[in-house]
């Protein structure tokens, strides 16, 4: 009697997982991977005389796709997650080259499908000395919020040319949300590392911390925690990282571009773009982004000091 419960147990255990299983595939429906990928790439400033652009090395994507869910593009090894499948680019290596991009389209329960393009582009830009020196020294500087100054972080209006226009905090205003420990390093071979808590890291190697960012964008990261304050989402955990950075320069803009999701300050999602205003003051640079709604510039002050 006790073989025969056992045996009853068993099947009815294996049974329940079996429609469990029938349950989940069906929440998912019919699970097809994304096809029909088709990539566009407009060259700025390309026509007749200039089939290869104005440049300036800037290539606006759009990607779309059947059954897809998400994007991201590969390029140089780099990858730029943009879930609407629209993404602008600025090419830096000298000269005309040839580049081949990759679209990564994502749908129903991580399926994935690629396609990719080769495009030529010209590229004229070479950044100035005096703002390599500034970066990176030509070895490594590390730079942070600068935390004591008025109007080190603040957002306005899209295009807006008046820093923290709408608003911008007082000195140490935003102690203790996950900003003001991170520390950016700009290496004069293109990696960027984020320190998301320079307090571990000051006794020895400690990569856990916390960042800084704003609601639902901020999710790109793929952490989970933090506090919501707001539109804010405060204290995040988030390690360290590193990533690439160059310079561009659209439309004559000084820009620094950090690859993949690394960021400054402030998680906002977008381009990961971040236009240099002023440069002027010694050991200082105001920056401005535009978020991934299109919603507001922010702007921050850092300082290698």
């Amino acid at each position: 009697m006790k073989n025969n419960k056992y045996i009853l147990s068993l099947f009815l255990s294996v049974a329940l997982l079996f429609i469990g299983c029938q349950d989940e595939d069906k929440s998912f429906g019919n699970i097809i991977e994304p096809n029909n990928i088709q990539i566009t790439a407009q060259i700025v400033g390309a026509d007749a005389t200039n089939p290869n652009g104005d440049g300036s090395g800037a290539v606006n994507f759009t990607v779309t796709a059947k059954n897809a869910t998400s994007f991201k593009f590969v390029i140089n090894g780099n990858e730029f997650v943009r879930p609407s499948g629209r993404f602008s680019f600025n090419f830096s290596t000298l000269g005309l080259n040839t580049y081949t991009v990759t679209a990564v389209a994502s749908g129903i329960a991580g399926t994935t499908s690629s396609a990719s393009i080769q495009i030529d582009v010209l590229s004229t830009y070479s950044p100035p000395a005096a703002l390599l020196q500034k970066l990176h020294g030509g070895t490594s500087k590390t730079w942070r919020i600068k935390a004591e100054k008025s109007k080190h972080f603040g957002l306005g209006p899209v295009g807006g040319t008046t820093p923290a226009e709408w608003y911008g905090a007082a000195a140490n205003e935003k102690a203790g949300v996950g900003m003001y420990d991170d520390r950016y390093i700009f290496n004069a071979n293109g990696t960027f590392t984020h320190i998301t808590n320079s307090t571990n890291d000051a006794a020895g190697t400690d990569p856990s911390g916390t960042v800084f960012g704003r609601e639902i964008l901020v999710d790109e990261l793929g952490s989970s925690g933090g506090t919501a304050n707001g539109a804010d989402i405060e204290n995040l955990p988030y390690n360290d990282y590193s990533e690439s950075w160059f310079i561009t320069a659209p439309s004559g803009v000084e820009t620094i571009n950090l690859t993949k999701l690394a960021f400054i300050g402030y998680y906002t999602g977008g381009d990961h773009t971040y236009q240099i205003f002023d440069r002027s003051a010694t050991n200082e640079m105001t920056l401005r982004v535009t978020d991934g709604n299109k919603q507001f510039d922010w702007w921050f002050i850092i300082t290698s000091d």
